[in-house]
């Protein structure tokens, strides 16, 4: 992979929105040429900005403004949603408690993930299973948040067809039965620094989060428009302009 590149790709990904669901949409010139740079930022920079992804921006100032309301709440209030091993490790983690190679991690945290019934991915998906929490306070919490995620699912899955365009596939590489039952993460976090801290304890390190490479196979990343302190080296990492709050959204194929 180059590492030479002089700027974050943008990709105005309509094209492939607007014809995804086309079975000839690869004969199409607007998704050509979309797929043309998809394959150029994957192999020179591993990581882009996708704009023209087609999530109402009402929609991104009411999961941006939801996410901050949750997040100014008082740690008590918060905590009543911890995540634990008894939730499938769903839920509320205060500062410090995510830990990354071995150093306590300068952010809290909601985990959210697609929800696992009782046997559905076997003993392998055991420790998973269970429901997500959700906040009732903020109101209206859930019923955003799950409207976020499916649509962001659905834009994973188009921006997947163009990679698998891209890789000289059929557009459909990652579906049906290789990679059909998509599994979702959602973290909702929040970087407080550490003078915004209070009432939570405290650890020594002041990095929001580690150096680390995310397990999924597709990331959106949304994040807040005056944050500038991500750092991105060798992965395929999407960055979404405009989809607020602070948040990752990992999106993840799996067979």
């Amino acid at each position: 992979m180059a590492t030479d590149f002089k700027s974050i790709p943008i990709i105005d990904v309509s094209p492939l929105v607007a014809k995804c669901e086309d079975p000839k949409m690869a004969e199409d010139p607007g998704v050509s040429q979309v797929v043309k740079q998809l394959d150029k930022a994957c192999k020179e920079a591993g990581f882009f900005y996708v704009k023209g992804h087609g999530i109402p921006e009402s929609l991104i100032n009411d999961v941006k403004n939801i996410t901050q309301k949750f997040f100014d709440l008082p740690y008590e209030e918060k905590i009543k949603i911890k995540l634990t091993p008894a939730t499938g490790y769903r839920g509320y983690q205060r500062i410090g408690e995510n830990i990354t190679k071995g150093i306590p991690d300068m952010h809290e945290a909601i985990d959210c993930y697609k929800e696992i019934q009782e046997g559905m991915y076997g003993a392998l998906g055991k420790t998973m299973e269970g429901c997500n929490q959700w906040p009732l306070n903020p109101p209206n919490f859930r019923a955003l948040m799950e409207e976020y995620v499916n649509l962001c699912t659905d834009l994973s899955r188009k921006i997947m067809r163009g990679i698998a365009l891209a890789l000289g596939g059929s557009p459909f590489e990652f579906e049906g039965v290789r990679a059909g039952d998509a599994f979702w993460v959602l973290r909702i976090i929040g970087y407080p620094g550490l003078s915004g801290a209070k009432d939570q304890k405290k650890p020594e390190n002041n990095i929001g989060c580690g150096a680390h490479t995310d397990y999924g196979l597709l990331t959106l990343v949304n994040q807040d428009d005056d944050i500038t302190a991500l750092e991105v080296q060798f992965h395929l990492l999407l960055l979404v302009p405009g989809l607020g709050g602070s948040m990752d959204f990992h999106d993840s194929f799996i067979p």
